[in-house]
């Protein structure tokens, strides 16, 4: 994996990392942090993401911890005023939190359809409505959504998954059009296989056992044949593709997918 030398691309602005305590949400708060952005630190499980921000702040970053549940619109207006309370008017959203359960379609429960949608697809939404009036203050923003292989080319299994990131495309879409007279663009960046617990661990909301975990060598091997660039993708490449669409160098970019996937959607 490419890295380099922070050069304080994000210098100045005030980020919301939701996930933010888990592996890709952990990358880009530290990633945001080296490059200058102060961070707000937000998950469900608030002990992950005080020990984010503690890092942060350890290395001479500016970071809160928050426990957000991203399917209460009145909690993120919570998040939002304490971030532009302690931190000032919110630049960045990065909405990373989502949920599967990898069950084929006549498996799925009406409650993992409705949960995979709600913290997916309505947190993202109560995000974007929460955070623009704080953009309009700072004079511009950037809203990045977590697209998915799903995104480009849903499968059979996990309906909900499948329905959640292909209206992920549509949601970014509209907030692109809706908000650019306000210099504030939206992108969705789509990764591949990403070395996560989300696909190893056995979470809750993202329950795995040894048919489906990549601790699973078959597994692994799958998902790893299906990858051109011949390795899964690590949080750190989500992060700097996240980082670019925040920064200056991509002002004309809005509306767009960006995808990491090391060729696995060809």
């Amino acid at each position: 994996m490419a890295t380099s030398e922070p050069k304080g691309r994000l210098k100045g602005k005030v980020a919301i990392i939701t996930g933010g305590g888990g592996g890709m949400g952990g990358a880009q708060a530290r990633l945001f942090s080296a490059e200058g952005s102060a961070v707000c630190v937000a998950d469900n499980r608030l002990e992950a993401a005080e020990l984010i921000a503690e890092e942060i702040n350890k290395a001479d970053g500016r970071a809160i911890a928050a426990e957000l549940d991203v399917r209460d619109s009145g909690a993120w207006r919570e998040v939002v005023a304490r971030t532009e309370s302690e931190l000032g008017p919110v630049n960045l959203l990065c909405n990373n939190a989502g949920a599967n359960f990898r069950v084929g379609f006549e498996e799925q429960t009406d409650e993992q359809f409705e949960l995979i949608m709600d913290v997916g697809l309505n947190g993202s939404f109560y995000g974007i409505k929460s955070v623009v009036p704080s953009m309009r203050k700072a004079g511009s923003g950037v809203i990045l959504n977590m697209g998915s292989l799903a995104s480009i080319r849903p499968g059979g299994g996990s309906p909900a998954y499948a329905a959640q990131k292909m209206a992920m495309v549509g949601l970014t879409r509209s907030a692109a059009q809706s908000f650019a007279k306000d210099n504030i663009r939206c992108v969705i960046i789509s990764p591949g296989h990403v070395d996560t617990m989300f696909i190893r661990g056995n979470n809750e909301h993202s329950p795995n056992n040894w048919e489906t975990s990549i601790d699973n060598p078959d597994n692994f091997e799958r998902r790893l044949k299906n990858t051109p660039l011949g390795r899964l993708q690590q949080p750190e490449d989500i992060a700097y593709a996240f980082m670019f669409a925040a920064t200056d160098d991509a002002a004309m970019i809005t509306g767009s997918m960006i995808t990491v996937d090391g060729g696995a959607s060809m």
